[in-house]
């Protein structure tokens, strides 16, 4: 019998790649992978997960890049992760500002939404992994397990002014992969 596939949400810039801060990962030169970040991402395929990466770019609306850029981006990411043994299943992204109010941008949850539909998915027996307080607050809505990783935009120093707190806090998406797997979320021997 086939075993069902688990699913695991990861936002992108400063979870997968280095989180430009202030500017935007506009253009493939400017991508790099966060150390481990292509290991983590083989681990995942390699233990039967899909991966769905959900991401706030609000480059797009700002001018700073076009759709299509970001389109032939995603896919250059795609081949470079294939070609380190992993899988992106799905990117959904929102392109929006947050001046715009759409139902896409994190923490709101249609990208989501989106995804469960098509793949089936149960959030509950989901866990979404972030490097912000958005992150985490669009998981918790969800009901999806959360881990925050520190790789990218959100400090532990600044945990006593969380809202939300996440199901567990890792170094970055590595660590937080081994803990997973290490908790018993395979789903081979």
């Amino acid at each position: 019998m086939k075993k069902k596939p688990k699913y695991i949400f990861l936002d992108r810039d400063g979870v997968i790649n280095v989180d430009a801060g202030n500017g935007y990962v506009d253009n493939w030169k400017k991508f790099r992978f966060l150390p481990g970040s292509l290991k983590a991402l083989r681990l995942l395929r390699e233990n039967g997960y899909k991966v769905v990466v959900v991401s706030n770019q609000a480059g797009v609306a700002k001018g700073f890049y076009s759709l299509k850029d970001l389109h032939e981006m995603t896919q250059r990411i795609k081949r470079a992760v294939e070609g380190h043994g992993g899988k992106l299943s799905a990117v959904y992204y929102c392109p929006h500002r947050r001046e715009d109010h759409c139902s896409c941008r994190k923490p709101r949850t249609s990208l989501f939404r989106q995804a469960k539909k098509r793949f089936g998915m149960r959030f509950r027996e989901t866990i979404l992994v972030g490097d912000s307080m958005v992150d985490v607050a669009a998981g918790k809505a969800l009901r999806c397990k959360t881990i925050l990783v520190l790789s990218g935009r959100e400090k532990l120093s600044r945990r006593s002014a969380w809202k939300v707190k996440p199901d567990g806090v890792q170094k970055n998406l590595l660590e937080a992969v081994r803990w997973i797997l290490q908790r018993g979320h395979r789903s081979k021997p």
